[in-house]
């Protein structure tokens, strides 16, 4: 059972769909004691951070999602929610995050030809090893919808990597069994079920 966190800073409907297509059992929830008792999270989300954070505090659920973590227990993060895993973030002043990826969220650098927010389709580099991306092809494209990204303390948390004019943006992350998107999976069509799937069987797998 994959549960999926719906704190109110997601319009889950599309992912809750894209899951049922791969066939995952899957349930959403804002409740504490379902979150606790989760074997697996899905955490998605758009909009600003600091609302992101508010939303998670105001369900009460910030640290039941980092003793979800501690244990070694499955979650992806999608968008927002991948950005709420970092230690902190610039967007709209200074704001502490999750603190699962150790970390800081930043706007993405101006580059000249290149809009932001970063809109539409792309491709990405994955780390070798980066489970998300094990069935992905070589031609696969993501849709993204962000104007902020992470950068990781730690390079090896790094598991995907997006080319924006002339800088290199991380936009899927991996430690341990904590996993996080950047871009929309669930609006990825084929590429995007893929992935969804590759933490289906993660989190299927026993630690």
């Amino acid at each position: 059972m994959i549960v999926v966190i719906d704190s109110g800073i997601s319009n889950i409907g599309s992912v809750m769909t894209a899951l049922q297509r791969i066939g995952a059992e899957a349930k959403a929830t804002r409740s504490r004691a379902e979150v606790e008792a989760a074997d697996s999270l899905l955490l998605p989300g758009v909009g600003a951070f600091g609302d992101g954070m508010a939303a998670l505090r105001h369900h009460d659920l910030v640290e039941p999602i980092r003793a979800h973590a501690a244990a070694g227990k499955p979650i992806l993060g999608i968008c927002l929610g991948m950005q709420l895993l970092a230690s902190e973030s610039e967007e709209f002043g200074t704001h502490t995050g999750l603190d699962l990826i150790p970390g800081r969220v930043r706007r993405l650098r101006p580059q000249a030809g290149f809009r932001i927010p970063n809109i539409g389709w792309c491709g990405l580099r994955a780390r070798e090893d980066a489970s998300l991306f094990a069935e992905m092809p070589p031609d696969a494209c993501f849709y993204f919808v962000h104007s902020y990204v992470v950068d990781c303390a730690a390079a090896e948390d790094s598991a995907g990597l997006l080319d924006f004019g002339e800088e290199t943006a991380t936009v899927a992350v991996e430690r341990g069994r904590i996993f996080g998107a950047q871009f929309h999976p669930e609006k990825s069509q084929d590429a995007g079920l893929a992935v969804l799937d590759a933490f289906r069987r993660i989190c299927e797998t026993p630690q």
